[in-house]
Order: structure tokens, then C-alpha cells, then sequence
């Protein structure tokens, strides 16, 4: 017999809540990830009192009930609502696109008013859009593409707009009234205190190794335990045999700025061309400026983000959602089936692009199936 029940791959939320759902089932678990923290990209360092988010800005948001009444029971959230900025050559804009930015755009004030000048603008593009600008005028016409759209997905992607497919864009949100938050979610906020802690108190009394790349070891690691629940990325786990999934990355310039206040808000997307980082992200905002004792906190902590093409090897961060990319994954998920023991889970185990309450759903649903028991 061997000396747990489950092997967990990867200390993130997929992990971290499968882990404690068995653990809660009465099943022994070794947690272990390749990193030297938890939290996988949710997890948050402090700095100065100020809860940095270390790979990108992460909004907890959900409409699903089920989801929230799980993860509260780890954490408080706070009532940190999205509201983010758009810098266009030092015009400010609201972002989604809403009565506040058409009155900046245009000196609208009613909402037929805005309705009647988007409408005037997407007359441009006539019969199918054959690329992402057309289809971008055809949705909200050309002011805002040109201010809002144009240069920010071109940074994002690495090329230009009339060179990127018309689907990439499906639909672009336009709100004929003055509400600020970018979510249409009943549930949001941060949760206090920081999304490692939050993890942490979820693989409370679990045991966990860190440091540990299980694919260097995977043999003797594989011999500890009945069933591995696998959370890292599917193809290197078959080692890349079928070929390379795709991501896009991101990369982050963090600096502790000696000032209380830099933007004034959390993130601030910059979206002319020329600007090369894509957003701003000022970390004390999703926290109102406050440490843990209600102090204002004196410094600030601002990372650039910048979109860089994805190389093997780098930090992969968003599947690429893509035709051929799927027909590869498609394939890996058949080998995944055929695996004896060995469970494939989370964003890059199951090479999707999941918010955080996708990815608790997720693991939850797992845990129903795999260990028989009702989680909500």
C-alpha cells in the first residue's frame, strides 16, 4: 500500500481545493509544487504592507452562488469593485465603455444621444467584417476603436489589427449608463489579508512540499501515491510528443515607489501604440490604500505589464484559443484519458482559459466525481 491516497501536483486553487476536499474525505494527500510559495499565479507577496499581486492582477468575480459560498469560508473579500482607466495620450477614459466615456468622447450626456453616434459610426463597415478592425467599427464604430481598441490589442498581440481574425473580438460590452464596474458579477472582491493566505488556510493541516518539479522525479513521486491529480500543463506532462501548445505571456517591471498615490486607481490600460507596456497596476488600490491594521500605507507598489510572444520555457499564462491549438489539446486530452491513476486538472491541465470561479468549479465537480461526495 502506498503512503497516500492522492498526489497533487501544482499548490494553486485546482490543488489546493481538491487537497482539502479529500483531505476533509478522510483521504492522506502530499501537496507538492516546483515553485518555493502557494497560491500558483493567485499568490500575492507583501510588500511594505501591500499585497502585490506577483503574476498579474487577479479580481475574484462570479455568478456562481455555489462558487462563493465555498471560497468564503478561507477568506473575508473586501468590496473592491473593477473599475479600470484607459490612458489614450493622457485623455482618461472609463473603462468598460460607458456614458462616462462617451461623454469624453463626444460631449454626449443622454443615452439616445450616445446611441444615435455609435450607431452613425458602425454604418462604415458594410457586409461581413474580414478582419479584427472591422469587426471592432462594426461593433462600436471608429472613435472608440481608434482610442480604446486599436493600439492596446496590437501591443497585446504583437501585430496589427487588420492582420488579426474578426473573431477574436466576439462582442464588445457598451453600457448606456454610468455604471463603472467592469464585471457583470453579483459576487466580486479581494480577499483580505491576500490571496495566499486564502490559499494557505485551504491547505491548512495538508502536507506539502515546495521546490518539487514533479516531472524530474516523477517516478519515485508517482510511487507515493494511488492517484496523482496532475495541475501543470498537459503537454509537458506527455513530454511535448504530439507537439507545443501555444500561450500567450505576460510579463511584469515591479518597482516600491517612495510616494503614497501614483495612478489613484488599480490599473490604468495604456492604449495608444507607442506606450510599450500595455497597463499599469498599482497594487494598494485593490485594498483601498490600507494595511491590514486600517493605516494608510505611506508607499506604493506599480508593476508595467507587457505582452511578450511565448517561448517553451516561459511562464504560460493564457491558452490560445485557436483552431489548431484545440485540434492538439483534443488529442493530448485522449492520451490523458488512457492514463491509469492520473487525474488532469486546472488551466493548464485542462489548457483553458478559467477565471478563478471557473477553476473552484472545476476542481469541485472533480471532487464530487472522484470522491463521491456533495460539496455545495
Amino acid at each position: 500500500m502506498k503512503k497516500y491516497d492522492y498526489l497533487v501536483v501544482g499548490a494553486g486553487l485546482y490543488g489546493a481545493v481538491f487537497a482539502r476536499e479529500a483531505k476533509k474525505a478522510g483521504k492522506s494527500v502530499l501537496v507538492i509544487d516546483k515553485r518555493p510559495n502557494v497560491a500558483g499565479n493567485v499568490y500575492t507577496e507583501d510588500v511594505e504592507k501591500i499585497h502585490v499581486h506577483k503574476y498579474g492582477a487577479h479580481i475574484f468575480h462570479t455568478n456562481n452562488k455555489k462558487v462563493w459560498n465555498y471560497i468564503t469560508q478561507f477568506a473575508e473579500f473586501n468590496r473592491f469593485t473593477n473599475s479600470p482607466v484607459a490612458n489614450y495620450k493622457g485623455e482618461l477614459y472609463s473603462l468598460p465603455f460607458n456614458m462616462y466615456t462617451f461623454n469624453k468622447m463626444w460631449g454626449v450626456v443622454t443615452p439616445e444621444e450616445a446611441e444615435a453616434k455609435i450607431e452613425e459610426q458602425r454604418k462604415e463597415i458594410t457586409g461581413e467584417p474580414k478582419n479584427l478592425e472591422e469587426q471592432a467599427v462594426s461593433l462600436v464604430g471608429r472613435d472608440i476603436y481608434e482610442k480604446l481598441i486599436k493600439g492596446y490589442t496590437e501591443k497585446q498581440w504583437g501585430r496589427d489589427c487588420t492582420e488579426l481574425p474578426a473573431f477574436i473580438i466576439k462582442r464588445l460590452p457598451v453600457r448606456l449608463t454610468f455604471d463603472n464596474n467592469y464585471f457583470n458579477a453579483m459576487y466580486q472582491g479581494i480577499p483580505v489579508g491576500g490571496y495566499t493566505k486564502m490559499v494557505e488556510n485551504l491547505l491548512d493541516g495538508i502536507e506539502i512540499r515546495l521546490n518539487t518539479e514533479y516531472l524530474e522525479h516523477k517516478e519515485e513521486l508517482d510511487a507515493l501515491a494511488e492517484k496523482v491529480v496532475y495541475t501543470g500543463p498537459i503537454d509537458a506532462y506527455f513530454e511535448y510528443k504530439l507537439g507545443t501548445l501555444e500561450y500567450r505571456s505576460v510579463r511584469f517591471e515591479t518597482e516600491l515607489l517612495d510616494k503614497p498615490n501614483f495612478q489613484g486607481n488599480a490599473a490604468v490600460n495604456y492604449t495608444d501604440r507607442e506606450t510599450p507596456w500595455t497597463r499599469i497596476i498599482e497594487h494598494k488600490w485593490f485594498e483601498f490604500g490600507k494595511d491590514s491594521e486600517g493605516n494608510d500605507i505611506p508607499k506604493t507598489v506599480i508593476s508595467r505589464e507587457y505582452s511578450s510572444e511565448w517561448k517553451l520555457g516561459d511562464e504560460p499564462y493564457y491558452p490560445v484559443n485557436d483552431e489548431k491549438n484545440g485540434a492538439l489539446y483534443a488529442e493530448y486530452k485522449e492520451l490523458a484519458e488512457k492514463e491509469e491513476n492520473v487525474l488532469f486538472g486546472g488551466r493548464l491541465g485542462e489548457y483553458k482559459y478559467y477565471d478563478m470561479d471557473a477553476v473552484i468549479a472545476s476542481a469541485l465537480e472533480l471532487c464530487e466525481k472522484e470522491l463521491g461526495i456533495i460539496t455545495g
